[in-house]
Parts: structure tokens; sequence; C-alpha cells
């Protein structure tokens, strides 16, 4: 049998983008070779936040907030959203002048949120330290639990008639429409979209794509400690460093009442273990601004592997020379809030329908690193 749209990988992106194409009455199919939402989705932190490095990260960001926004109410009880809003947190005269720019461009694009002052913070957490210049206060944006949001939203799509194969190790794939698995099994559909993450580089050579290593520590249960999402404003300098290792401040208050503490990031270290040096510098970061954590317990720390790109925009579109072979990756650490846009996006150029955003600053076709060999060639040449 062929399917309309064949999607690698059941993680918070494959599964929107399956769930996008089911509301559309395609034929969909997903194939997983582990458990749904366990690489990626599991590690993340799961906040749903507006990020404005650029443009293109605006438009994506502000669109899958307010998909989330939207759905909040039929999600399960399980994933555990939360509208705690977010404070990004200004140090001195400085990062407060940022805040004040953030506002302003927020506010331009419709998007509501607070300057707060020193007292104004301090009141609204005590637990912060003192001498903090003030904060930006978002009150819309939220948290949640990925893998069962992740998981809600493949039930969603089989509901409306997705199908989803599990232990479905892919070998490769073709521009003919073609999925050869590892138990020798062929698949055929009108579209593939890979949507594999940090193994999607395994399917499509050239792929600019690498994984950067994070690291995050939840603590026992301590409710009421903070309130909102608590985010340094360096911690977009820190998310969009191409070059060496990096923390910043940010915890999260979870539904519950545990606190999950970020963040690091790493290029060039492949080891799931954890890096403890590393590690040491995002606590000795965190509590630089919570003080208090030095007296709670830890519960568990783990790793995961973000797929960034160069520029660190997704790839969201047709593979560069391919006709059938599409891909929906590299999200790096806006992929929980990105995963609804992103689907409705790729679902619109699938059945091509106008998309409510620009298509092309998230095109594949924007790196040139395609032009070692063409995808068409590479990808015949790899595998099927």
């Amino acid at each position: 049998m062929t399917v309309d749209v064949l999607i690698i990988g059941a993680g918070i992106i494959g599964s929107a983008v399956a769930e996008a194409c089911a509301r559309r009455g395609l034929c969909v199919q997903v194939l997983e070779a582990g458990i749904p939402a366990a690489g990626t989705t599991a590690a993340g932190m799961g906040h749903l936040v507006v990020l404005d490095d650029n443009p293109a990260e605006l438009a994506l960001s502000r669109d899958g907030l307010a998909r989330w926004q939207a759905r909040q109410h039929a999600l399960p009880s399980q994933a555990e959203y939360r509208a705690c809003g977010t404070l990004w947190l200004a140090r001195d005269d400085e990062e407060m002048a940022e805040a004040e720019r953030k506002q302003i461009l927020l506010r331009q694009h419709g998007l509501d949120s607070q300057l707060l002052t020193a007292d104004e913070l301090r009141r609204c957490e005590p637990a912060l330290v003192n001498g903090l210049a003030g904060a930006l206060r978002r009150p819309d944006e939220a948290v949640l639990y990925p893998p069962v949001a992740s998981r809600w939203l493949l039930s969603q799509a089989e509901a409306l008639g997705a199908v989803l194969l599990r232990n479905a190790e892919v070998n490769c794939v073709n521009d003919e429409g073609e999925v050869s698995l590892s138990d020798g099994r062929t698949l055929r559909a009108a579209n593939i979209i890979v949507a594999a993450g940090n193994q999607s580089t395994r399917l499509v050579p050239g792929l600019p794509l690498k994984p950067r290593k994070g690291q995050l520590l939840i603590t026992e249960r301590y409710p009421a400690t903070v309130h909102h999402q608590l985010v340094e404003l360096g911690y977009i300098r820190s998310a969009h460093t191409n070059d060496g290792d990096s923390v910043a401040f940010n915890v999260q208050p979870r539904a519950t009442g545990q606190l999950l503490i970020g963040s690091s990031r790493q290029y060039n270290d492949l080891d799931s273990g954890l890096n403890w040096p590393l590690l040491q510098r995002m606590l000795a970061r965190a509590c630089e601004y919570l003080p208090g954590l030095l007296a709670l317990q830890a519960l568990r720390s783990w790793t995961g592997f973000r797929p960034a790109t160069p520029d660190k925009l997704p790839l969201l579109g047709r593979v560069p020379g391919c006709q059938r072979l599409w891909l929906a990756t590299g999200h790096e650490g806006l992929g929980i809030t990105t995963a609804l846009a992103s689907g409705e996006l790729l679902a619109d150029l699938l059945c091509n329908t106008r998309p409510s955003l620009d298509p092309h600053p998230y095109d594949p076709a924007r790196f040139d690193t395609w032009t070692a060999a063409t995808p068409i060639q590479a990808v015949e040449a790899a595998t099927c």
C-alpha cells in the first residue's frame, strides 16, 4: 500500500506533523524504531516561550505558543500544562535596557509583557537573590511535560486514521518514495518526511545538522519555591552561541512541586553521560540567582542532544533537489514550543495550501552544504 505521507520519527515534531496531516485527511503512517517521544523530546525542559533572536524565530515560536494555548484544555492532565508565565531576569542596567528593548519588540507583535522593578521582582519571587535590577514578565507563557504532550498528539493522529509502526528501524530512504526497513520490508509513500532528530543525518547525507548536548537536573518536591519560569536574559546569548560550552540560568516550577534546573549547551561531546564539571558550572550559575537551591535535595540529572543547525532555525521543507523527500528537524531547544507550528507549516506545504507563516526562513535550501552532492544523488548512493 502507498500512503500519502510516511513520517520517520515519533517524537514531538513527527507527532505534530502526523496530527496536522491526518487532520487534513491525508493517509499517514509513522515509523518509530524505539519508544515514541523517548529521545530528545523526553530530555527537554518543556518550556513554551517566545524567543526573538531573529524575526523567523519569533514568528515560529509565537505561532507555536498560540497553538498550544488554544489546545491547552484538550491536553490530558498528565501533560502538566501550566501557564506560569516567564520572568526574564536582568542583573544590571545593561540587561534592564535589553528587557526594555525586548518589551518594545514583543509589543510590536501583539505580545503582552510587563517590566518589573527590583522591588516588584522581589515581591513576585522572594527566593531570588537580592540585587537584581528587575525583570520582564511574559504572563501567558507556559511549561508542560513533553513526553505526555507528544504521545497525546500521536494519539490524536491515530484517532484520525494515522498508523504507527513500532520497532520500525529505517535503513534508507530515496526520492522514489521508498523506505527500506532493517527487517527487509520496503514501504512506499507519495511523500516521506524525515523527522528523526539527530538521526536524520544518517538518512539524508549532507544535512547541516549536529547534536548539541545539554544537561538538566530536577529536585525533590518543594512547592511554591518559585512561581514563574525564571530565565536570565543572558540565556539567549548562551542558546545562540556557536562555539564552546555554555551555561545559563533557567528554572521551571513543575506541577509536581519539583524544580527543573537548566541549562547547559555543548558541542563535540557525544557521550550520553553527565559532564560533571559543566553540570557543576550550571548549578553554580543557578545558585547565583536562587541561593536557596543549596539547601534543596536533587533527585536526578540527565543529558539530551538537541539537533542544531548553523543558524538555529529548523529545517522544514523539501530536501533540495527532491520531490518526495521532506525534512522536519533541527529545532534545537525550541522543538516543544514550535512543534504545532512546524506541523501546520509542513502540512500546508504538502497540501499546496498557502501557509500562515512565510516558509522561506526554514527552507533546507538556504544552506549551501547541499552543493557538495545533490541530495538525490547522495540519498540514492547511500542506500536504496
